[in-house]
């Protein structure tokens, strides 16, 4: 992945975001069309919700999975210094 700022424009949940970034275009774009798709699903589940509300449920659902997979690699890495102690 490249290393220099980018400026794309995005499109998240029906709204374009000029976003500036490290990486390439197309890293930043996936980036956004994850998040548009957890939001989408949050608004199929909860169609009465505004859109910050949404924004603030999948940020709290994509710090969750962060969290989930820091603990996963922790453990991982601790197996690995048993294996290799």
């Amino acid at each position: 992945m490249s290393h220099e700022i980018v400026k794309i424009t995005v499109e998240i949940f029906g709204e374009k975001h000029v976003v500036r970034g490290d990486g390439t275009a197309s890293y930043i774009q996936g980036l956004a069309h994850e998040i548009d798709k957890k939001m989408r699903l949050i608004a199929q589940r909860l169609p009465r919700l505004s859109v910050q509300q949404m924004a603030i449920l999948t940020a709290l659902n994509l710090a969750d999975e962060l969290a989930k997979l820091r603990e996963e690699q922790e453990t991982l890495m601790q197996l690995l210094g048993e294996k290799i102690e």
